[in-house]
């Protein structure tokens, strides 16, 4: 990500977190479920900038649960504005992207930024971007449809994400049985 000075990309989940603190991470983006308690594994890293978003890793209304909505992803892509501006402030960062499990919120906010830092690229090379930072990445549809939108890429982002499953499924058969168990049947529909 050189448009932003940072030469590390990270994306994870929250039992991984403890091995990051051995490196350099300056930028830090935490997904959490609404009153997640705050994570103790931060205390052992360095100095870094941290935002920290709270909704649920849903794609349909639950009642008591919070859906990711468009303010959600404006705000992960404001957080990718605010790294661009302060790139004058440091020679070079690591970004580390997390959520639960470190495979669907923090993949489709990973995908958002690169898609805004690399407004030229194709989509389906940014989704190889995402699966070489993270193999098993399945982004939230609703968070990449909200991505889309916002950047005005006409539903691009949403075909390159339905080849991804496509994909996913095909190196992972798992995904299908649990895809489906968690509620998110309308997204092994959507795979190519």
């Amino acid at each position: 990500m050189k448009p932003l000075s940072i030469s590390t990309l990270t994306i994870c989940g929250i039992d991984e977190l403890p091995a990051q603190s051995q490196r350099t991470v300056t930028h830090v983006l935490s997904i959490l479920d609404p009153n997640w308690p705050e994570l103790e594994a931060f205390q052992a890293y360095g100095e870094h900038k941290r935002t920290t978003l709270n909704f649920h890793d849903i794609i349909n209304p639950i009642e008591g649960q919070i859906l990711p909505q468009q303010e959600h992803v404006a705000k992960i892509l404001s957080f990718g504005k605010d790294l661009a501006d302060s790139k004058t402030e440091r020679a070079e960062g690591h970004l580390l992207i997390h959520c639960h499990m470190g495979v669907s919120r923090s993949t489709a906010a990973m995908l958002s930024l690169l898609a805004q830092t690399y407004p030229d690229e194709s989509e389906d090379r940014l989704f190889e971007r995402l699966q070489q930072i993270r193999p098993q990445a399945w982004p939230n549809s609703l968070m990449i449809k909200y991505a889309d939108d916002l950047l005005g890429r006409n539903g691009k982002l949403v075909d390159a994400l339905r080849r991804h499953y496509g994909w996913q499924l095909k190196r992972e058969p798992e995904y299908n049985n649990w895809m489906a168990r968690i509620g998110r049947s309308r997204e092994l529909e959507m795979a190519v």
